[in-house]
């Protein structure tokens, strides 16, 4: 019920304009409701409160529907992993069809390249002094109608440095046809003469190339694993300078102790430990005596503290005889 208020006019002259009215709607009783249920619901134009049951979503396709939106991630890796272990599969199993194919699609590619221009018809090596000019050609492995977009630098430049003589290679391409290699070879620091051949060795003692009238200022070493120890011995009598005057070999007997040959004729027997304490007594007996310049074929050092020596006996003294 609405509840009215009234009010008595005062003369215009007295009395202030209302204020604007407010009605408040009344409260209206209303019945007691019923709950609905999860499997009820009210259905419209069917009466007031009529209740039917509710279909509920289920099945397959809305277990896997959450199971997507809840594990996505796991899913797309397990079936990353699932495409890449059949590929891998597939490819080990037809691995000799898919080689077969790839290498006639790519000798088809170069044939193509080479018509068309990109044939290497030259190559420039630079650097070349210990090695030959057709070892370098054969590592390079080009055949005729090789294309230069098809070759292989990387491989080529391993190849050419297992060269013995080649410490660093590299291979620069000009399109279109030509190839340019450059050679930094290895330093030879002794001649090295076993089994009748006489080899360049570097540092290490391993043969780098055959040696040559050109390389005669380099010292020889001689004999069975003079190689291996040739550059620690070398520094060794270097030390030396008066030793080194006529000194034409290092000769390394049976793989233990050193002899000096020089041009005279003369050997000098180094012992097999105390190379160092030898030496300097040589060096002592070469300034004092000028004994390396004597009539002399042998200086025999092998025992410490005692110095044996050998005149060289000539044929004019053994037909007086």
């Amino acid at each position: 019920m609405r509840r009215k208020e009234s009010f008595t006019a005062a003369p215009a002259s007295t009395v202030a304009p209302p204020a604007p009215r407010i009605e408040r709607p009344a409260l209206r009783v209303v019945s007691n409701l019923s709950p609905v249920t999860r499997d009820r619901a009210l259905v419209p134009g069917q009466g007031r409160g009529t209740l039917v049951p509710v279909r509920r979503r289920g099945g397959m396709l809305v277990t896997l529907g959450n199971w997507w939106v809840l594990h996505k991630r796991l899913a797309l890796r397990l079936i990353t992993l699932l495409v890449a272990a059949t590929l891998a599969i597939g490819g080990y199993v037809l691995r000799e069809d898919l080689g077969e194919g790839l290498g006639l699609v790519g000798a088809l590619m170069n044939g193509q390249m080479a018509d068309v221009g990109f044939s290497i018809a030259s190559i420039e090596i630079n650097g070349l002094s210990l090695t030959r000019e057709a070892d370098v050609a054969h590592a390079l492995g080009i055949e005729a109608g090789s294309s230069s977009l098809g070759f292989d630098i990387a491989a080529a430049r391993l190849r050419v440095e297992e060269i013995p003589s080649v410490d660093e290679a590299t291979i620069r391409k000009v399109y279109p046809d030509s190839l340019v290699v450059s050679i930094t070879e290895k330093e030879p620091m002794a001649r090295w003469r076993i089994d009748g051949a006489t080899m360049l060795i570097d540092g290490s003692g391993s043969p780098i190339a055959p040696a040559s009238v050109e390389n005669g200022d380099l010292p020889l070493v001689i004999g069975e694993g003079a190689g291996d120890d040739a550059l620690a011995m070398i520094n060794l009598v270097n030390r030396y300078p008066d030793l080194t005057f006529d000194l034409a070999a290092l000769n390394r007997v049976a793989d233990r102790r050193w002899d000096l040959i020089f041009y005279s004729g003369l050997r000098v027997q180094l012992p097999e430990t105390g190379v160092v304490d030898a030496l300097s007594r040589l060096n002592d007996y070469q300034l004092e005596h000028q004994v390396l310049q004597r009539d002399l074929d042998l200086i025999d050092m092998r025992v410490a503290q005692y110095v044996a020596v050998r005149p060289t006996v000539r044929e004019e003294e053994d037909d007086s005889q």
